[in-house]
């Protein structure tokens, strides 16, 4: 496998903040689902996903990613209603213990006694880092609620709402996705999925997964652009087990070269996938440490941005890629520009 060579782009994200990977970014997954393949039924609970969230923060992720609807191969699909019911009262607590932080950070003694953010502080560590939010939705519906969330009262700047659309379809499931992210200019994960969930993985079929997927990317940020989305803004994910088998997911993975080509950051999600099954025969709750030597391949190949259930032994693993490949000189772990 080549080595990544180009310097990561910035990735900006909402309110024009950028994040550079230095030289790679922790996205812990937090599942608010029923049915998730590897976790579901876990954090489906608000306090469960606020105990979540904490931990992956502490563990050392830079960015967390709430997701309300199972997108494992052949998940229903609930509708936006149903998924913003669950997704709301976690993201609206989050968006609280973001700003409760940023207020502890800034020291304001009159923070300190709004009432509203109180319980958020109390139950948390005392010294959990800036973060970045991210809500995993291909409904523009919602991702327009989430952007939408307003700070506190008094909050000024400080906080609003989400940071970052991670869309696994990349706006092929709802066409109005280009609008929303045109009007908020949020970070925004541009997936590639050729079908819904409920069939994407019924004998999928490329001539060229790379090319297609190199298309497709192209295409998209194109159009997004003409929308009034900043290329800035965007990266690039290929979904791995989105309508891909082993055999693509393996030249997905030698093509990284030529997807960074398109000088965008790479961020894959392939914790506990079913290709690491595939090849190891381990079942999900033993894929972790798979994952990690996953991780380690796709972080010294060029990939930047990581979407993990383990965080603590992900940010070990980059650690040492770093270490051993001197990709960069910053330390690990990146602190994200806080909001």
């Amino acid at each position: 496998m080549s080595s990544g060579t180009q310097t990561t782009p910035h990735w900006q994200i909402r309110g024009g903040r950028l994040l550079q990977p230095a030289p790679f970014i922790i996205v812990g997954i937090v599942n608010i689902t029923p049915d998730s393949f590897s976790d579901g039924g876990c954090f489906a609970n608000t306090e469960a996903a606020l105990n979540r969230v904490r931990t992956v923060l502490a563990e050392g992720a830079h960015m967390v990613d709430l997701g309300a609807e199972s997108t494992r191969p052949g998940a229903q699909d609930i509708g936006p209603e149903e998924e913003w019911r669950r997704l709301e009262p976690v993201l609206q607590q989050t968006l609280d213990l973001r700003e409760a932080l940023a207020r502890q950070r800034s020291k304001a003694p009159e923070a300190s006694r709004q009432g509203r953010l109180q319980p958020v502080l109390q139950s948390s560590p005392p010294a959990l880092p800036p973060f970045t939010l991210s809500i995993d939705s291909f409904r523009a519906e919602n991702a327009a609620r989430a952007l939408a969330l307003s700070p506190g009262p008094g909050a000024g700047d400080l906080c609003g709402g989400v940071d970052v659309i991670n869309d696994v379809s990349g706006g092929s499931f709802d066409p109005t996705m280009d609008e929303v992210l045109a009007q908020y200019k949020p970070g925004y994960v541009l997936g590639h999925s050729p079908a819904r969930p409920l069939h994407m993985q019924r004998a999928p079929y490329y001539d060229n997964v790379v090319d297609e997927l190199l298309g497709w990317f192209s295409l998209r940020m194109k159009a997004l652009v003409r929308a009034g989305l900043p290329e800035a803004c965007i990266c690039l994910d290929p979904c791995i087990g989105f309508g891909k088998s082993l055999e693509h997911t393996l030249e997905i993975i030698e093509g990284i070269p030529r997807l960074l080509t398109l000088g965008r950051p790479l961020y894959f999600g392939i914790s506990r996938k079913s290709f690491l099954g595939a090849i190891t025969g381990q079942s999900i709750p033993d894929r972790d440490t798979s994952t990690q030597v996953a991780t380690a391949l796709l972080a010294a190949a060029g990939v930047a941005i990581h979407r993990v259930h383990q965080v603590a032994d992900t940010a070990a693993t980059l650690k040492l890629v770093q270490a051993l490949t001197r990709k960069e000189k910053a330390p690990l772990p990146f602190s994200s520009p806080g909001p």
